[in-house]
């Protein structure tokens, strides 16, 4: 896991810094690293035209830094104050943007870069809020970025992913603390999903599932799919109103024709190890109901999904009705659900927005977006994980049921609730990568996660 930072976060950490290094040191540290970067980019120096944009701040100072560091290695430099760099700028190998750093905020129009030249952005593009990543102006697109210390959050949501191109965290000497929020890469997949212990058996790993009714059918295959794919041993299906469905042949079908079906579906799952509810079981009085009598009385992990989510009604109500649950819980709304719950859209900061719903509600809040953020109401470290993993091609119906069922099955298999969440969105963001990028369906994903799992596991 990779730490994040806040702006107030990274400038506590550079203050703590300085009581054992002088700034001078760090700026060199950091313009030292900007001009290695900048060979790489260039394929060497000697001659190379290179144009840097440098603010008052110690950006800028990390940006002369770097423009001596080319010049010593025979690289034709210019250097241009910010505040009088021309409408265009001038035909060059590369541009290093060292104008404005995380501390700014506003609007800001970078100069006019010529078509196919390279920007290197220090820190964080300029313009882009290191929070939120908004840009209200015209930042800097830059096709590679060296941040210090850590990643920014602004360079993970808002408009940071598409301006800062590919990201290298620079280690300047700087100690951190833990971070608070931590972005999941693949390297943690092998490092935290459990192996199966060699005398498992399918009720080591069982998960009961609620989705589905008449009509939503493939809601319910798809979340069952998504369980099996990550290494749920059994499931007990309940599908209220018991629709005829081409359903997975693996799944043990519990009747739910009964209006007051929530008991028989608690009884039937006693043996499970958590349990999915939501996906396309109906937002009726009556299921609305039914819904609410399984989140009280689950007496294992819990998923709350799609139409569970509209079942708990407003903040108030979901906080009243989670209160007594004993075990966790797993909120995982996309967008229009978390405004249907919390009485306002989520906005641009989604760590705030996932932070503030988890805490109100006092359960696992898995915000689903371009960026997830994975937020604990507890007193975590970090407390939120953060997944870049997914993709547009996502975009498509269904696939949140299949990510469902993979949470549930990686609950069964043992992981806390906090951490299994943000694996399950992070397999299923890189499964997805793997899948074709136009004409991706929800029900590619299953085999697609089940695939990667099986190689990080042979590769551990």
């Amino acid at each position: 896991m990779l730490p994040v930072l806040t702006r107030d976060e990274m400038r506590a950490a550079d203050a703590a810094a300085l009581s054992s290094v002088s700034e001078d040191t760090l700026v060199a540290r950091a313009g030292t690293a900007v001009g290695h970067a900048a060979v790489h980019i260039l394929g060497g120096a000697y001659g190379r035209r290179v144009t840097v944009i440098v603010g008052k701040g110690n950006n800028g100072a990390d940006g002369r830094v770097a423009a001596a560091f080319l010049a010593r290695r025979g690289a034709r430099v210019s250097v241009i104050a910010a505040a009088d760099a021309p409408r265009a700028l001038a035909p060059a190998d590369l541009v290093i943007d060292a104008a404005y750093g995380t501390g700014f905020r506003g609007a800001y129009d970078a100069p006019e870069v010529p078509p196919g030249v390279p920007v290197l952005s220090i820190d964080i593009p300029s313009g882009v809020d290191a929070d939120t990543g908004e840009g209200p102006g015209a930042p800097f697109r830059a096709s590679h970025t060296v941040t210090f210390a850590a990643y920014k959050t602004g360079l993970l949501q808002g408009a940071g992913p598409g301006h800062s191109g590919t990201v290298q965290v620079a280690d300047i000497g700087i100690p951190l603390a833990t971070a608070r929020a931590a972005l999941i890469e693949d390297a943690d997949i092998a490092a935290t999903l459990p192996a199966r212990p060699r005398q498992s058996n399918k009720w080591s790993t069982a998960l009961g599932v609620v989705s589905g009714s008449v009509g939503m059918e493939g809601s319910a295959i798809l979340c069952t799919r998504g369980a099996l794919a990550a290494g749920a041993g059994m499931i007990r299906l309940g599908t209220p109103g018991n629709p005829v469905g081409n359903w997975p042949t693996e799944a043990v079908r519990v009747s739910l024709g009964d209006p007051h079906w929530a008991a028989p579906f608690l009884e039937a799952t006693t043996k499970c190890r958590a349990m999915v509810i939501g996906p396309g079981v109906g937002t009726g009085d009556a299921a609305r109901e039914q819904i609410r009598a399984v989140i009280t009385a689950a007496p294992h992990p819990l998923v709350v999904d799609a139409d569970a989510i509209t079942a708990l009604g407003d903040v108030e109500s979901a906080r009243m009705l989670l209160a007594g649950r004993t075990h966790p819980t797993i909120l995982t709304p996309h967008d229009g659900e978390y405004a249907r719950l919390a009485g306002s859209p989520p906005g641009g900061d989604r760590l705030a927005a996932a932070r503030a719903l988890a805490r109100a509600i006092g359960a696992i809040v898995l915000l689903k977006g371009p960026l997830t953020a994975v937020a604990s109401p507890g007193d975590l470290t970090p407390d939120v994980y953060l997944v870049a993993a997914g993709v547009p091609a996502l975009a498509t119906a269904g696939t949140g049921d299949v990510l469902s069922g993979m949470i549930g099955g990686f609950l069964a298999r043992g992981m806390p609730a906090h951490l299994a969440a943000a694996l399950a969105a992070h397999v299923h963001g890189r499964a997805a990568s793997r899948g074709r990028s136009e004409g991706l369906v929800a029900g590619d994903l299953p085999d697609l996660a089940a695939a990667l799992l099986s190689e990080v596991r042979e590769d551990a």
